[in-house]
């Protein structure tokens, strides 16, 4: 399969990546590119609109645990109560 042909789901390799910047600058407009490093996904290009939507901050923690769907669930947490144990130093 030729660059030309990847199928959007595919990775870019290191080398593909530089060899074709703008290209991968182009496709994340549209989604996000995932630019593998030894066969191993390594980093995600994504729009600077996708970026900023996904690391808006959306109000305080307090905010965010009040809105959970577990809020108000009566969810029980407890705490062991056992004592340190001795090591050896």
């Amino acid at each position: 399969m030729s660059v030309h042909e990847r199928s959007s789901r595919d990775a870019w390799t290191v080398a593909n990546a530089k060899a074709r910047l703008s290209e991968v600058i182009e496709r994340a407009q549209n989604e996000p590119q995932t630019i593998t490093r030894n066969g191993r996904p390594s980093v995600v290009v994504v729009s600077v609109e996708e970026w900023n939507r996904k690391s808006a901050r959306k109000g305080s923690l307090a905010a965010f645990l009040l809105g959970s769907p577990l809020a108000g669930s009566e969810l029980a947490v407890g705490r062991v109560s056992d004592e340190p144990r001795d090591i050896g130093l």
